[in-house]
């Protein structure tokens, strides 16, 4: 008995694959001959009886370096003037390190300063409650 299985992949919306394999296989897909963006992988695998079966897996490419945009979200709605910080920074194989623009300068949460406030608050609570000049005489 004939063995006619086949695995044919591709990139996106390409008419011919640019990979053909006999099952099962394992190969190396080289991202840095695509270009950053969204892509699909597309795997058509054929059986003995002929009958095709197909997976596409959906996939984001990111060579370049990461781009962190702090000020401004997506479809966000915005009026007047608003500050922005853009920081980009990639995985050179350097063995310096940077720490200028290394990482993205980001606000103090607002559960962290809740959060302070509330300890500061017991903190005062039991210093008024509890504090009695009595407790803090010398003994000589």
């Amino acid at each position: 008995m004939e063995d006619n299985r086949i695995i044919k992949v591709f990139l996106d919306e390409e008419e011919r694959p640019f990979a053909e394999f006999a099952p099962p296989v394992k190969f190396i897909l080289d991202t840095t001959k695509v270009p950053d963006g969204k892509h699909q992988l597309k795997v058509v695998a054929k059986s003995t009886s002929g009958l095709e079966g197909m997976k596409i897996i959906p996939f984001e490419v990111r060579n370049g370096p990461s781009i962190s945009v702090v000020g401004l979200k997506d479809n966000e709605v915005v009026e007047d003037q608003i500050p922005i910080t853009i920081n980009a920074y990639g995985s050179e194989g350097n063995d310096v390190f940077v720490v200028k623009g290394s990482e993205t300068p980001k606000g103090i949460p607002s559960w962290v300063w809740a959060l302070v406030i509330a300890f500061v608050g017991f903190a005062l609570f039991y210093l008024i409650m509890y504090w009695n000049p009595e407790l803090y005489k010398s003994f000589v």
